[in-house]
């Protein structure tokens, strides 16, 4: 048990923020530090107001009696002004943060949830997203490796333009058939088809496909602007997720992108068309020559999702009722760097099956090791390019950054495996330096 004079107001405070970031996803604001302080420090509301210049009103109905409402949530009791430093002290030394934190921990997995407290804000780009898609004939382009993000992303910015009266469509073309996927008309006509169903119009395919004079890509832009565009009242936002899933398949995929480029075209010339949003995500791992003028590729806005920073892992790691110190967040950054999906399953597996962090990162490049499955994955693809492996050989086993063929700089950062320096090249990580150097030679 923790005595009295241990639990210092700096304590009090960082253990709320602790609190308040877990279960809204965002930290204690300004005014509400302000409030708990004063309180802490036994002044009134008057005092408070008085000292930071706010009415007594705002502060006290607008400010204190959420704040409190939310702490008895949080700690489950009823909190007030008056008994609040006595409800922290007994949670505090309860541990309670720690406790309510491991039960609900989720292992990290496909998109994050858009109310849950583990998404980690990129507040410039959401804002630059969020801004675009209420333009008309917006086109965004999210592009990262796999598990970096872009679903959780592009799932949040269909929430934002639905909260505006937006109609929202969102397509996973990692669902699709393969059949589908190889044959063109099939594939256009089922994204007339899903598109529809979601905006919960009646198919009518059959009454403007016209397949004895206009090709597919036609037909499917005329079902678009004369039905599915024509039949309702605001703006639809068109989510289309893993779009690189028919990267591979020649027949379908320059007509396809093709036609999505000749859409956001057409959103600067016709009123129809810019109730149109686009909101494309790819994964970069694949490269496709296309015609510059015809793909999307290189028009709209491009957003590219980065790495997380050391505050955004602190951050995370409050969250899962770890509280590291800059020491242990330095030591994971040294081994996976700010990779979303390495750090969250490192935590996950710390603090959920109480796995210590040394052991961890000891074995993380090992086949022992939390990260054996995401390694053999890469292993895989590489092993399916020989050269690009040698290429990769070449960059693990240098002491100093490696010059490589352009294109092949281009595909391993694609793939997430190396970080660019001008013309030279070192692996993104510790983690895939070791397991590389291992495993190529």
């Amino acid at each position: 048990m923790n005595s009295e004079s241990e639990f210092s107001w700096i304590i009090a405070k960082d253990f709320v923020d602790q609190a308040v970031l877990y279960n809204t996803g965002k930290h204690l604001s300004d005014i509400e530090i302000m409030v708990i302080q004063g309180a802490w420090e036994g002044k009134t509301y008057d005092d408070i107001a008085r000292i930071y210049g706010y009415s007594v009103e705002y502060l006290n109905k607008d400010v204190g009696n959420k704040l409190w409402h939310k702490l008895s949530e949080y700690l489950g009791e009823r909190v007030t002004k008056k008994n609040f430093k006595e409800a922290l002290r007994r949670a505090w030394n309860q541990q309670i943060y720690t406790s309510f934190n491991t039960t609900k921990i989720p292992f990290p997995e496909g998109s994050v949830a858009k109310n849950s407290p583990f998404y980690v804000k990129r507040s410039d780009i959401e804002s630059l997203c969020n801004e675009t898609v209420m333009k008309p004939g917006a086109l965004i382009r999210i592009k990262a490796p796999e598990l970096m993000g872009k679903t959780s992303l592009m799932n949040r910015i269909l929430n934002y333009a639905a909260k505006h009266n937006y109609q929202i469509v969102y397509l996973d073309l990692k669902s699709v058939d393969k059949e589908i996927l190889t044959h063109l008309e099939k594939f256009l006509r089922w994204l007339c088809c899903m598109v529809g169903r979601q905006l919960n119009l009646e198919n009518r395919l059959n009454d403007y496909w016209d397949i004895e004079i206009l090709g597919s890509n036609d037909n499917c832009t005329v079902y678009f602007e004369e039905y599915l565009l024509t039949e309702i009242n605001s703006p639809v936002v068109l989510g289309l997720d893993e779009v690189d899933r028919i990267f591979p398949y020649t027949e379908v995929v320059e007509d396809f992108f093709g036609m999505l480029r000749s859409w956001h075209e057409k959103g600067k010339i016709f009123k129809i068309w810019e109730q149109l949003r686009l909101v494309i995500a790819h994964s970069t791992e694949i490269y496709i020559p296309l015609d510059m003028n015809q793909s999307p590729f290189n028009a709209g806005i491009p957003v590219e999702l980065g790495e997380f920073d050391a505050k955004h892992i602190k951050d995370l790691s409050c969250l899962h009722g770890l509280n590291w110190n800059d020491t242990q967040v330095d030591e994971l950054m040294k081994m996976v760097g700010g990779h979303p999906y390495l750090v969250r399953l490192a935590m996950y597996y710390v603090s959920s099956l109480k796995v210590m962090l040394k052991q961890l990162l000891q074995e993380a490049s090992t086949e022992a090791g939390i990260y054996s499955n995401h390694l053999r994955r890469y292993l895989k693809i590489l092993q399916q390019v020989p050269d690009l492996a040698q290429a990769l050989k070449q960059v693990v086993t240098s002491p100093e950054p490696v010059e490589l063929d352009p294109m092949q700089i281009y595909k391993l950062h694609s793939m997430g495996l190396v970080q660019r320096h001008d013309n030279h090249v070192t692996p993104r990580c510790h983690l895939y330096r070791e397991y590389f150097q291992r495993v190529l030679i």
